[in-house]
């Protein structure tokens, strides 16, 4: 059934936009785990540069944090639904709002295993090459060699 209300419509492409944007800063400002989804996006993107990962790797961790936001949009929106048609506690309002953050929870949990395949091996050679490095001075300069 179309709308003939064209308060709730957008009237050209470019405001399609901007009621997204609109929607996207709104969940920004009031939900805390999305701020903490963001919060993690930006750590992603900092390690990303820091090791310079490969394109095929960045596309799984670009995929893994838009998924994220994307799932964590659709639980707020759904949440928000919930609550403005019922106000009352609710079997299947529950279950709506529980299944929605299920599905938020899943995605999290591909974003961190996609993050520990792509981050971990680098963190620990990094860490095993400082290791070797720090052993390396120890033993040189324990032993008299080269000083």
């Amino acid at each position: 059934m179309v709308s003939k209300d064209r308060r709730f419509r957008n009237r050209t492409f470019l405001s399609s936009f901007k009621v997204a944007i609109s929607g996207i800063l709104l969940v920004s400002k009031q939900e805390k785990n999305f701020q903490f989804h963001l919060v993690c996006a930006a750590i992603a993107i900092i390690f990303g540069c820091i090791f310079s990962i490969s394109w095929i790797e960045w596309f799984f961790v670009c995929s893994a944090i838009f998924g994220v936001l994307t799932f964590e949009l659709l639980n707020s929106s759904i949440e928000r639904v919930v609550d403005l048609v019922t106000e009352d506690y609710h079997d299947l309002a529950k279950a709506a709002k529980d299944m929605a953050s299920g599905a938020v929870f899943l995605f999290a949990v591909y974003a961190v295993i996609i993050g520990m395949i792509v981050f971990l091996p680098k963190i620990w050679s990094l860490l095993l090459y400082h290791e070797i490095q720090l052993i390396s001075y120890t033993i040189f300069e324990n032993t008299g060699v080269f000083g």
